[in-house]
């Protein structure tokens, strides 16, 4: 976002359109209510940003992209649409066992568009930001046929902390943060809760073996740590939690639940469910295999079939 020029924008923003207002002026409308904390040296107003970077911590970066009549729809509550946008970015963090500092905003829209319903969007990503005390440092605004929404979120963790998908070994438990499934026709997509306090409390008392939040399926993404991990996994049918009326095949494959996935070796599970898990809920799920050509699911009956890897995938 570049600098704002002088210039008195119109007092009520109510009926008007984006055109009415400009790049300029939405920049700072957009600039109003931000507040940054002392790692911020240059926020919004510069051709870059400046932060302090925190001596013995790496530095996580993340981007996520939204658009409209792929993620979301204009008749969707917009202060939603912006805590969604926000609130992925923080969900890949967490999965790395990080936690989110700084964030930079791309936004494209229709100049048409009424401006109250622009603003609502950025104030769904403060509200969000201000929760998880993220700074909001900067961006670029563009004219597009539709709304888009690109943002990157920085993170930091210290290296001993860190999580990847590829560390998954054979005779680890998987795990789950809370129920899965109908999330889309549920609402549940556009407001849920980042699980930044669960990875925080894992990777400082049980550090998992892998991690991954879980946005295009339980399936998908756990595929996506066996094939880093090169090994395979079983998962036990009666054990998986299904969110409210959502069948197995949901929890299996909808996706968008924003759950984290991750694995523990068998004696850290062990101690880990043994004990009170202050307040959390985690579900063990299944166990790692040694080959990575298996991907099961152990049946009620006893009997085990052969899982399909599908799952959500863009281009296709």
């Amino acid at each position: 976002m570049g600098t704002v020029p002088k210039g008195t924008a119109p007092k009520s923003l109510k009926f008007m359109k984006l055109s009415q207002i400009g790049e300029f002026g939405l920049i700072k409308e957009i600039q109003k209510g931000i507040r940054l904390s002392p790692r911020v040296i240059k926020g919004i107003g510069d051709d870059a940003a400046v932060i302090r970077s925190r001596v013995g911590k790496n530095l996580l970066v993340t981007t996520d992209m939204m658009a409209e009549g792929v993620h979301f729809t204009t008749a969707m509550d917009p202060l939603a649409i912006g805590h969604k946008a926000l609130a992925t970015n923080i969900s890949d963090i967490a999965a790395m066992g990080g936690t989110p500092t700084c964030a930079v905003i791309a936004f494209g829209a229709p100049s048409g568009i009424e401006l109250k319903q622009v603003t609502d969007v950025f104030q769904g990503i403060k509200n969000t930001a201000r929760r998880f005390k993220i700074d909001v440092v900067g961006g670029d605004t563009i004219k597009t046929n539709r709304i888009v929404i690109n943002i990157t979120l920085l993170g930091e963790a210290f290296p001993q902390q860190l999580v990847y998908r590829s560390g998954a070994k054979p005779g680890d438990v998987i795990f789950v943060t809370g129920a899965l499934g109908d999330s889309l026709k549920s609402g549940r997509h556009l407001k849920f809760v980042p699980r930044l306090k669960e990875s925080q409390y894992l990777v400082k008392n049980w550090k998992p073996s892998s991690m991954i939040d879980i946005s295009d399926g339980l399936v998908a993404d756990l595929g996506h740590i066996l094939e880093m991990s090169q090994v395979g996994a079983v998962l036990e049918e009666g054990l998986i939690p299904c969110q409210g009326q959502a069948s197995l095949t949901q929890a299996l494959y909808d996706g968008e639940d924003y759950e984290l996935l991750f694995t523990l070796p068998r004696v850290q599970a062990r101690r880990m469910l043994s004990k009170p898990q202050a307040g959390f809920s985690f579900y063990p799920i299944g166990e790692i295999l040694t080959s990575k050509e298996n991907f099961l699911l152990q049946k009620r009956n006893g009997r085990r079939q052969i899982l399909n890897r599908k799952g959500f995938e863009h281009f296709k």
